[in-house]
């Protein structure tokens, strides 16, 4: 095992020794630039543009990719145009996961009616937590449309959801987790030596299926994330 360390130090979380990087800080940083130049397109500009970031990890993303689009648009605002959707009381899994803390929802003021919405997410798996998204969002008003982004795609859809901007697409298998590390909400993390002159601030993760003392320990991580099937995924 390996862990990853504290900024000051102390032990934090564990992760496998088998664990791969898919991303590095350099390939998420490009994978967001590339993300961002996909939304202006496809929205044919920034008119009517709106960003909503899912806690925990895609807050921080859609700022990013607001931050992102703002240094080539110069008439986007990001802080008008930026909030976050938090989707706690809409999941399917309420019920049986009562320890999830809601996170609060910052909608801008313009609001979403009429709006080109653009949820972001770090992980798409199940495809539930974006159905979850999608049903608080009609809370709030009626979007003109709504696309997905996200940081990784691990397939294995439980609804027909889709994303339309995909950093990276990543085959897995179920038994396989992705982990996303971000500087913004995690510690920087600490994997083998062969990997020691990567900046892993930013981070996408591959982790094997675990076994023995591992899948104790996965077991504990899986209810911190986004979605009760896996560490972080949606």
């Amino acid at each position: 095992m390996t862990e990853i360390s504290r900024r000051h130090g102390s032990p934090h979380h564990r992760v496998s020794e088998n664990a791969r990087v898919i991303l590095d800080s350099a390939d998420v940083n490009r994978v967001l630039t590339r993300i961002a130049h996909e939304i202006v397109e496809a929205n044919k500009g920034t008119q009517d543009l709106v960003l909503l970031g899912i806690p925990r990890r895609g807050y921080p993303l859609a700022q990013r990719i607001a931050q992102k689009i703002a240094s080539t648009e110069p008439h986007f605002d990001p802080e008008s145009c930026l909030g976050q959707l938090d989707i706690t009381m809409y999941r399917d899994d309420l019920r049986r996961n009562t320890s999830r803390t809601p996170q609060p929802t910052r909608i801008p003021a313009g609001g979403i009616d009429g709006k080109n919405v653009v949820l972001v997410d770090d992980v798409l798996y199940s495809g539930r937590t974006i159905r979850a998204a999608l049903d608080a969002l009609g809370d709030f008003g009626r979007p003109e449309v709504v696309r997905l982004a996200v940081l990784a795609d691990r397939g294995h859809r439980q609804l027909p959801i889709r994303a339309d901007h995909v950093g990276k697409n990543l085959p897995t298998s179920q038994n396989e987790s992705v982990q996303v590390f971000l500087r913004e909400t995690d510690e920087p993390v600490a994997l083998a030596a062969g990997d020691a002159d990567r900046d892993l601030g930013d981070c996408v993760l591959l982790v094997p299926a675990a076994s023995g003392a591992d899948a104790v320990d996965a077991g504990k991580q899986e209810t911190t994330g986004n979605d009760a099937e896996g560490t972080v995924e949606s």
